[in-house]
């Protein structure tokens, strides 16, 4: 059965039972607890939830839209029928509003609308962040040379956490950092982040990095390892508890399917030749059962 199912709807409960409810910058308050840490064994399973409906094409696209293409620009996404990232598109004005909690005079929090003015040359971007920082730094190609040509290397890091950068980023990065290493013939890594969305951003970034990781380790001639994963700040928002709790209530029922397994087109062996149009070509899940879809809202 899904390890990664048990594993996930445990962190759940223990936020639901556990955690503290506190407000933050979006206006709508959430449960948190302040860290968690996940170990996924891909000799065991490929991690991506049957509890609940995830959707493959959808994770990979945005996986390969930071660490293929490179790039911040969300009409990329939006052209594959993607639209993880539309409220936090900049307009072609430069500018950038939501509804946010924010300090008055007194310090005591309000919600207020807020318009950030960027550049135009960032219209239809995130600004600074993600692909931007992995163009701009050269991550990936530099972690695939490490790989291939110095599997020894201590320092295979991608840190998408760029101070001179964050000003002018919509949303500085909440997965920021990847660590690498390679281990008799095994790819592992072991990832950072700093604020996890737990009922939505995490089982899309969990099964990003999953794929991610099975690609490189296809690429550079080693089989897929272990990936290790760091929480700070573990929480679900308080309009997400339904969604939380029908998922819990759908395992205590029903139990779990069994994981399926991730296919990689065996013909690709260059990471930037992995397809990203709309049907993502190169990416399959086999035997992927699940009990369909849960929509959570998004805080912005």
């Amino acid at each position: 059965m899904s390890q990664w199912d048990k594993d996930y709807l445990a962190l759940c409960k223990k936020i639901l039972n556990e955690g503290t409810e506190v407000e933050n910058r979006t206006g709508i308050n959430t449960i948190k607890i302040p860290a968690h840490h996940f170990h996924f064994d891909f000799s065991k399973e490929f991690p991506i939830l049957t509890t609940k409906q995830l959707f493959i094409r959808q994770a990979v696209l945005e996986m390969l839209w930071i660490y293929q293409a490179q790039s911040n620009d969300v009409r990329w996404l939006q052209e594959r029928n993607v639209h993880i990232w539309d409220e936090w598109e900049i307009d072609e004005n430069g500018i950038w509003s939501a509804t946010q909690l924010l300090p008055d005079e007194n310090g005591k929090l309000i919600k207020k609308e807020i318009h950030r003015q960027f550049d135009k040359e960032y219209a239809h971007t995130i600004g600074t962040a993600y692909g931007y920082i992995v163009r701009k730094f050269g991550l990936t190609q530099e972690l695939i040379d490490k790989i291939k040509h110095h599997p020894e290397d201590r320092r295979m890091i991608m840190s998408l956490w760029q101070n001179d950068y964050l000003q002018t980023a919509v949303l500085p990065s909440c997965v920021w950092s990847s660590e690498w290493d390679v281990t008799d013939g095994k790819l592992n890594c072991w990832v950072h982040q700093r604020s996890c969305d737990v009922p939505l951003g995490l089982p899309f970034n969990v099964t990003q990095y999953a794929t991610l990781l099975c690609m490189l380790a296809k690429v550079c001639g080693l089989e897929p390892g272990t990936m290790d994963w760091s929480i700070k700040d573990a929480h679900i928002y308080v309009n997400q508890v339904d969604g939380i709790k029908e998922q819990i209530r759908r395992f205590e029922k029903q139990g779990d399917y069994p994981a399926p397994k991730l296919w990689l087109n065996p013909d690709v062996d260059d990471f930037f030749k992995f397809d990203n149009s709309k049907e993502c070509k190169d990416v399959q899940l086999i035997d992927y059962q699940h009990m369909g879809k849960i929509a959570f809202p998004i805080a912005q």
